[in-house]
């Protein structure tokens, strides 16, 4: 039996394999649609039927059924009842506008720049670098190749099929993710020693979302707000863009010099005091328990509220993480921003702030004008992962590799940089405050590094009058990467120091 035309031609355009990534039904759809695209498919021929077209191609029927029904949700076919599927060519939906006085004629490529004025934001420029080398430093990131994939794809898949989710979609973002809240409370009352109830929480996309929010509700223009003398620069371009007036204070072995607040500011003149819960980013020390107490109390005599931002909490290796200072805020002084999932990738992670019931409405206010509806399948899972104490379970895996890579890291360090540059063993974190002396050029050896396939972003490089450092992040890189990286960085050291 001799094909047809519409069938020869369709077995010489369409190839497909199976493909854990793209399903078959797909990868033909796309091809046919290209097929019409360029005409080799006419508007009105007639494609075989479902039977016919699994014949063709060695699939079962139903797999050929959902090619034209795909094709068909997207308009390139009509399927009419008992004669056929028939190709379309999808209408034009947007009129072409016709100017020849604006020379619409000629135009061949999208404008570079606006044709109106508006003002750019010095304070949000972009601080990203990239690279091409084999080996990449950072701040102290996660490694994401510890994220269990095969066991997230079938707990995302199993939230997805929840019977009650599509319920919840068109709800407001409160009653969506009521037990959610519940579940996030528990956790944060078990993990951090808090005492909260669900109105003392809103979720976020990010701990940046969280801040910028936070600052939004405390910053007016000018407002005086305290950070430490080397700080994250994230939450300082967040601080700046609210209108914020930043002030450094001191930082030494015991964290911020809450001393140094008490001499130099009166009562109302502050706004607020950010603090790193944990370990102070950049220096990696952590603020003493006597200035915490300390803090507290300035902070009501005194009118300002503290941020407390406990990015890395999770990452507990020696002894118990200490508890955050809004656990013991009878006050209402205390903003505290945390994160959930660092152990997983980007996506499943999520911010939150836990603060007095007023502020937690107000931020759900803006929250609202942000990202109304937020990711209902991602808090399904989570709570799901937080219940079942799976969340848990991962954390104390991951702490185990992260621990031995630290005590990686520190042999290499004191094999090769003993001599030159001075640190402290982190109990807790994925970073390491590496500080030279004598000083050398850091941006120098940075370019070093870049010529040996080792790259060193500008904004873990600190360096002035006093300072000479590196915050040196290694929870990204297994034990080998990390040899490899401190080999690297030490022939560059030589030849910048020689």
């Amino acid at each position: 039996m001799i094909n047809s035309p519409v069938e020869e031609m369709l077995q010489s355009l369409i190839f497909f394999e199976k493909s854990p990534n793209t399903p078959i039904y797909i990868q033909i759809a796309q091809q046919m649609i290209n097929a019409i695209q360029r005409g080799y498919l006419p508007e009105g021929a007639a494609l075989p039927g479902t039977r016919k077209f699994g014949e063709l191609f060695s699939i079962n029927r139903n797999t050929a059924v959902a090619v034209y029904e795909e094709l068909a949700s997207q308009g390139w076919v009509d399927i009419v009842a008992n004669k056929g599927t028939f190709v379309l060519k999808p209408e034009r939906k947007t009129a072409a506008l016709r100017g020849v006085s604006q020379g619409l004629e000629h135009l061949t490529a999208y404008p570079l720049t606006a044709g109106f004025p508006f003002q750019s934001s010095f304070n949000l420029a972009s601080t990203d670098e990239s690279s091409t080398c084999t080996y990449v430093i950072n701040d102290g990131q996660a490694d994401l190749r510890l994220h269990p994939t095969h066991s997230f794809s079938r707990w995302y898949s199993a939230s997805m099929k929840r019977s009650r989710l599509v319920s919840k979609w068109n709800q407001p973002q409160e009653q969506s993710y009521a037990v959610f809240s519940k579940e996030l409370r528990n956790y944060l009352n078990a993990t951090r020693g808090f005492h909260i109830q669900p109105n003392n929480i809103v979720s976020t996309r990010s701990t940046e979302m969280s801040l910028y929010i936070v600052s939004q509700l405390l910053i007016e223009k000018d407002a005086v707000v305290l950070v430490g003398d080397l700080s994250s620069y994230k939450s300082n371009m967040i601080f700046q863009q609210a209108g914020a007036n930043i002030i450094p204070i001191p930082v030494d072995a015991q964290g911020i010099d809450v001393d140094f607040i008490e001499k130099n500011f009166t009562k109302n003149r502050i706004r607020c005091v950010y603090v790193c819960a944990h370990r102070q980013y950049p220096t990696t020390v952590s603020l003493s328990a006597e200035r915490r107490l300390k803090l507290l109390q300035l902070a009501k005599a005194y009118g300002f509220a503290i941020i407390e931002d406990d990015f890395d909490y999770d990452f507990q290796f020696d002894g118990s993480a200490m508890l955050p200072m809004a656990s013991s805020d009878g006050e209402g002084v205390v903003i505290y921003l945390g994160r959930l999932g660092q152990s997983f990738f980007p996506s499943f992670q999520i911010g939150f702030v836990v603060a007095p019931e007023n502020i937690i409405k107000e931020a759900k206010n803006y929250l609202q004008l942000l990202d109304r509806q937020g990711d209902l399948i991602q808090k399904q899972m989570l709570q799901e992962l937080i219940s079942e104490g799976e969340i848990h379970r991962l954390i104390k895996k991951n702490i185990t590799v992260y621990k031995q890579r630290r005590d990686c890291l520190c042999a290499a360090l004191d094999m090769h940089f003993k001599e030159v540059a001075t640190w402290q063993v982190p109990v807790g974190g994925l970073a390491v405050w590496l500080q030279f002396s004598p000083t050398i050029s850091l941006i120098k050896l940075a370019e070093k590094a870049k010529e040996k396939d080792l790259f060193l972003p500008k904004t873990i490089l600190y360096q002035n009058r006093e300072v000479c450092a590196i915050r040196l992040g290694f929870g990204h890189l297994n034990e080998d990467e990390i040899e490899a990286v401190i080999t690297i960085l030490k022939e560059s050291y030589r030849e910048v120091s020689s």
